[in-house]
């Protein structure tokens, strides 16, 4: 049977990194909100900032 796949790291070392280079990608996309792919990227990388924050939140070690 196969595992579900995660759509995060298992360790808080790991899911620092992916948190933060998602802060980053979504702070340079502000950077051009006034650009319809600025918001678009901004709006998205918004997004998966929060679902990655509360997954990190989660982990224990």
């Amino acid at each position: 049977m196969s595992r579900p796949i995660r759509f995060f790291a298992g360790n808080r070392r790991d899911g620092a990194r992916l948190l933060s280079t998602a802060l980053v990608i979504t702070g340079a996309a502000l950077v051009r909100v006034d650009h319809p792919v600025g918001r678009a990227l901004a709006l998205v990388g918004g997004c998966v900032c929060l679902y990655w924050w509360s997954q990190y939140r989660k982990l224990t070690h």
